[in-house]
């Protein structure tokens, strides 16, 4: 006589696929949370990094190549954890960490789940709203001889406007993945139509709505492009500054509107 499962084991069999089913989602909802929350961090150090390049370029006639650097010493912790126990010398590691970036390029090979992805993207974009480069190279002596009598002066050099692009690198893995598929599709930029991450069984249709989506700038958008399909899972988090310049603006700094390799479109 052959005996039928008992219910026991059918109903253990049942938990088993309705776990393996949901398995995937409620791995992305604690993977997604933490990135999310490192995302939050990522503002954070947004925020101070516009601050820093503000105003190393207010005290440096507006030089690029400070206020990138400025920018970057602060975001730095984003990118690569020098200051915890058990590592001695943040300060030098810190160091180490800023010297192999220092071209503004991740410069770096990163392990996600198996695959190795090479980052070879900006880290820093700066934009500089004001003052106008072209107001600025058509100074004479090619440096502003009212900064120190603004009265009557056009030009408004005595500010400088600093709007501030970080591509923060999303480390946790799947959830990087599936957050950079979401992203585009919000933003309007691909739609995704493969297997379904969180749900195997089915089939993502996931395409951008027509309306309450976030429009980005075409060049953001572009660049999130290029580099998802390097395999590159970064989010732009951008943030502004103004400040008083504290020393006049300098043609020679000011050959390009934006700072290098940010792109003139913005």
């Amino acid at each position: 006589m052959v005996r039928s499962p008992s219910g026991g084991s059918r109903e253990s069999g049942q938990a088993a696929v309705e776990s393996a089913l949901t398995l995937p989602l409620v791995v992305f909802l604690i993977l997604g949370t933490l990135q999310l929350f490192m995302l939050f961090h990522g503002r954070i150090l947004t925020q101070l990094a516009a601050f820093a390049a503000t105003r190393a370029g207010s005290v440096a006639h507006g030089n690029c190549d400070r206020m990138v650097d400025a920018a970057l010493i602060q975001v730095m912790p984003a990118i690569e954890a020098f200051a915890r126990p058990g590592i001695p010398s943040a300060g030098a590691n810190l160091a180490a960490a800023f010297s192999t970036r220092r071209n503004n390029r991740y410069n770096e090979t990163v392990s996600d789940g198996g695959n190795v992805n090479a980052y070879t993207g900006s880290i820093i974009w700066i934009v500089r709203q004001w003052p106008l480069a072209a107001a600025v190279q058509g100074m004479a002596d090619g440096e502003d001889k009212d900064f120190d009598e603004p009265v009557g002066q056009t030009i408004g050099s005595q500010r400088l406007e600093v709007r501030l692009f970080f591509w923060y690198p999303m480390r946790i893995p799947f959830a990087n993945w599936v957050l950079s598929k979401m992203f585009l599709v919000n933003f309007r930029l691909q739609s995704y139509t493969a297997q379904n991450p969180l749900m195997q069984t089915q089939t993502a249709n996931w395409t951008p709505a027509t309306s309450g989506t976030y429009s980005l700038d075409a060049a953001i958008g572009a660049e999130m492009l290029n580099r998802a399909a390097r395999n590159e899972y970064v989010f732009p988090i951008t943030a502004s500054y103004t400040m008083r310049m504290m020393t006049p603006a300098k043609a020679v700094n000011f050959a390009t509107q934006n700072c290098p390799p940010t792109p003139a479109a913005l």
